[in-house]
């Protein structure tokens, strides 16, 4: 037995390298199994699926395998896979970031932020409202995961002044951490990052004087916590949902307009402002429920939740009202800085809205037709940011000679994007183009963005599980969250996304993209049965990744 248990060790070990070994050989009878071009197409789809699973190589090596596989074996040529890993939608993914590094660059996310909090009020039940709108406004223009990273440090400060140590909540209500949470105590390196916006009135409301009864302490502490849970759940929830109101907010929406890019390209319905009309109704009307189950769970909604309102509640409340407001006073007027990259960020998105948005003409009828994409108008705008000054220009400095030389410093630099930039999401998205353009779509008399507008939202409406989502992640990473609490939202939260996204498609969907008739553009096309697969593991992968 010593032996055996020795030697299961020594092949866990190397695990990984077993699979990228073995699953070549253990799919090759694919090859054989249908007609030689869509045989080969599918053992490549299979192998990339296989190595995405159990990550036996890095996500965007495994992306790049069409590159080495699909010529060799005669699928494509290297002239028609490798242009995949640069198709439009990367660049307007691209544009995305680089727009995001140069909002977090200047603080402008926490002036957001912060302003919304003061706007709604510091009750449980409004600043979870308020934490979710922000988060979400963010993530349509911010990757998932950034948007999360920054929002969670802002919420763990405000909730330590309102309830004070979370330990000693855990300890008033004793609770005892299971195995389960014991898992989850990689501590989030941004939870530290935001803790000025404590003052010394939070020190204080910890030392007050307290004559409770033992039980009146635990169920407040109780509420509280619950309080704490549902601002930990409702920030990544939030983002995941922003996310799919714009095509820049998440991955899969970049995977949809690569698709139909490869396999529809004489379809033109789908652009970055006919998908904000479509999706942002869409996102409001989700994040509204999402926004009320939330609540009902942990936010004071539900009856048996809803203490009565105890003086420590009300001197909590205005201490954190005093607090957000001391906070955003400390960022003072709004410097040249960051009055530009608002600007910008402004620019960009209304361009980006009004350049096709198909129910009234935009700006792109004055170029010539299809010159001029959402790619290019993003890209023209960051390029801006390296070239505006991030101080505002003097026209007496030229003629004060007695004056400091200070140097030009830009709004953005290109270090700062090189450590934003998710090169391996761009890898990804080239990796599932890649891999879509040698396999060609399936007719089957049915408009194709019936079936590919569902699964593109479906695909960013995971809640169930740490690993569902990136944002999940980073919030069970907190240590404060365990897996049932996220199985518990979670599953109404997956039901509330399905029942939303039919909606939408089966009303303004069907009447914004025609999906109750079948188009010219789609007529033509190349006819395997893998496609459909593709398109769903690839976006599957890329929301897991984005």
């Amino acid at each position: 037995m010593e032996t055996l248990s020795a030697f299961a060790g020594k092949v866990w070990c190397v695990r990984k390298q077993l699979v990228v070994l073995l699953a070549p050989l253990a799919l090759i009878p694919v090859v054989f199994a249908l007609p030689a071009k869509e045989g080969k197409c599918l053992y490549v789809v299979l192998l990339m699926a296989v190595y995405w699973c159990t990550e036996a190589l890095p996500l965007a090596v495994t992306a790049l395998l069409p590159i080495c596989l699909f010529p060799t074996m005669g699928v494509l040529t290297s002239k028609k896979v490798c242009p995949q890993y640069f198709l439009e939608p990367n660049f307007l993914f691209f544009s995305g970031v680089v727009m995001a590094s140069a909002i977090e660059e200047w603080n402008v996310h926490r002036r957001i932020a912060l302003k919304v909090l003061n706007i709604v009020g510091v009750k449980p039940v409004w600043l979870i409202l308020g934490m979710m709108i922000t988060s979400s406004f963010l993530s349509m223009w911010l990757n998932n995961t950034a948007t999360t990273a920054m929002m969670l440090p802002i919420a763990n400060a405000i909730l330590e002044n309102l309830f004070g140590d979370l330990e000693k909540l855990k300890e008033n209500c004793k609770l005892k951490e299971d195995e389960e949470a014991g898992l989850s105590q990689i501590k989030l390196q941004a939870l530290t990052s935001e803790k000025q916006i404590l003052t010394e009135d939070g020190q204080e409301g910890a030392e007050r004087h307290d004559k409770r009864t033992p039980e009146e302490v635990r169920a407040e502490s109780e509420y509280q916590l619950k309080v704490w849970k549902g601002f930990l759940l409702c920030i990544p929830y939030a983002s995941s949902i922003g996310g799919t109101a714009t095509l820049t907010g998440t991955a899969p929406n970049l995977i949809l307009m690569g698709q139909l890019t490869s396999f529809f390209p004489d379809c033109d319905l789908v652009n970055f402002g006919s998908w904000f009309v479509f999706g942002f109704p869409l996102m409001v009307l989700f994040l509204l429920l999402g926004w009320l189950w939330i609540s009902f769970l942990y936010g004071g909604l539900n009856a048996r939740l809803c203490v009565r309102k105890q003086d420590w509640q009300a001197d909590a409340e205005r201490k954190a009202k005093a607090v957000i407001d001391e906070d955003y006073k400390k960022l003072g007027p709004m410097n040249f800085a960051e009055g530009a990259i608002t600007f910008f960020f402004i620019l960009f998105a209304v361009l980006l809205f009004t350049r096709d948005p198909k129910f009234f003409p935009g700006w792109s009828i004055f170029f010539n037709k299809g010159y001029v994409s959402d790619a290019v108008t993003g890209v023209v705008i960051i390029s801006l940011l390296f070239v505006f000054p991030s101080q505002k220009p003097s026209l007496s400095w030229w003629f004060d000679f007695h004056s400091t030389n200070t140097q030009y410093i830009p709004l953005l630099s290109w270090k700062k994007v090189q450590g934003s930039v998710s090169w391996n999401i761009i890898l990804l998205l080239g990796g599932g183009f890649a891999m879509a353009k040698g396999c060609e779509a399936i007719n089957i008399k049915v408009n194709p963005l019936y079936f590919m507008i569902p699964a593109t939202t479906g695909c960013s409406f995971a809640f169930m599980l740490p690993v569902s989502t990136p944002p999940n992640s980073i919030a069970f990473a907190s240590g404060h969250l365990m897996v049932k609490d996220m199985v518990k939202t979670g599953f109404m939260m997956n039901i509330l996304g399905i029942l939303t996204v039919s909606l939408a498609v089966n009303t303004w969907g069907t009447y914004m993209f025609g999906l109750s008739t079948y188009p010219d553009w789609a007529q033509s096309l190349n006819v395997t049965s893998t496609t459909t697969d593709v398109y769903n593991l690839t976006t599957s992968y890329l929301n897991a990744t984005a």
